[in-house]
């Protein structure tokens, strides 16, 4: 009988185990499976970021060979290493280099700029100029030719980068002032009004000095014709300051993401980083404009390719929209310089024509991804 009922005991915790072990095993395998899903869907992101990186070197490429002077491949090419001062190479090295590099940098800026406004804001419809930067700079130069005579982009790209740093200051005072801090709708809000007040102000210079109203129309347009170093070293330094800015705030951009107080209980400064975010956006957005000239779409649409792409995850969200952003400007470029030759169309104006139907069909594949 002992012997009996010890068998018969026996089974008895084996059963208790047997459930346990297979919960255990069931957990195990979940885990790993969602490792994997995540280890998946990084090698994905990271692979479509490689492809758009390639997309972008070779439209780069193909711009420095294609434009109004025909060269061939092979030798452009071998004058692109190899300059021997020949007008070809002149070409090469003079106007298209310079003017592709200032592409890929007005891009990247355009894109990150439009990236970090809505993110901060979290309204989809975001772009550069929705806080006034825009309008800021083409006040800058408003005032640069209807007051101060100045004609030459050198001479005005100053003033529009002031112009523009002016504007995001007034408008981030009058978002924060009072006792409650700069919400991102306290933002919007006044970053449309400052808006109004200087499209008045264009408007009224503009009628007073009809003759500066030519040269700041072929600014207003946005256009890479005839900026080259002059235009391009001026720039660079703030372009570069506002991308690593940019950059760095990806991982706190995510935790303000989840509002304000869950954010500060993860341990981030959402005052500041809307200010550190404040700043990267005037040096980006300032300072392509200024050079360019106002560019739209681009900082509008192109962060939502790269959600559509990435989700929404900043730190993935950023790389595609630095990487993207140029890719659309320097193929736009391109097609606007090979169109018609020998007289090319404005890079503001095919952005338009070529992204706006791409965005509308986007928009109607998929809702806009919530921020």
């Amino acid at each position: 009988m002992p012997s009996t009922a010890g068998t018969e005991a026996e089974p008895g915790p084996r059963a208790q185990s047997g459930p346990s072990a297979t919960s255990g095993t069931a957990t195990d395998t979940g885990s790993v499976t969602a490792t994997g899903v995540t280890t998946r869907g990084t090698v994905a992101r990271g692979a479509g970021l490689v492809v758009a990186a390639g997309a972008l070197l070779f439209l780069a490429l193909a711009s420095v060979w294609f434009g109004s002077k025909g060269i061939p491949l092979l030798q452009t090419w071998d004058l692109l290493w190899h300059s021997d001062g020949s007008d070809a190479a002149v070409v090469i090295h003079e106007y298209r280099i310079p003017r592709t590099i200032l592409a890929v940098l007005v891009g990247a800026s355009l894109g990150l700029a439009g990236a970090l406004m809505q993110a901060l804001t979290r309204n989809p419809l975001a772009d550069p100029g929705l806080l006034g930067i825009t309008m800021g700079a083409s006040t800058g130069v408003a005032l640069a030719l209807t007051y101060l005579g100045i004609t030459t982009v050198l001479g005005y790209v100053w003033l529009a980068f002031a112009g523009a740093a002016v504007a995001s200051v007034v408008v981030y005072a009058l978002g924060s002032a009072g006792s409650r801090s700069a919400t991102p709708e306290r933002l919007v809000v006044a970053g449309a009004a400052v808006t109004a007040v200087l499209f008045a102000v264009n408007s009224g210079l503009m009628l007073t000095a009809p003759d500066a109203f030519e040269e700041f129309r072929r600014w207003q347009v946005g256009s890479l014709s005839g900026r080259y170093y002059d235009v391009l070293l001026p720039v660079l330094p703030f372009m570069a300051v506002g991308i690593v800015a940019a950059l760095l705030l990806m991982r706190p951009l995510n935790a303000l993401a989840m509002g304000d107080d869950l954010g500060r209980a993860l341990g981030a400064h959402p005052d500041r980083i809307r200010i550190a975010g404040a700043v990267a956006i005037t040096l980006l957005c300032g300072a392509a404009t200024a050079a360019v000239g106002p560019i739209g779409f681009v900082g509008l649409a192109v962060p939502h390719v790269a959600r559509f792409l990435a989700g929404p995850d900043q730190r993935w969200v950023l790389p595609y929209s630095l990487v993207l952003a140029p890719t659309l400007l320097v193929g736009a470029d391109l097609v606007g310089r090979v169109i018609a030759p020998p007289a090319e169309i404005q890079v503001g104006i095919v952005t338009a024509v070529v992204g706006v139907p791409v965005f509308l069909a986007l928009c109607r594949k998929r809702k806009l991804a919530a921020l």
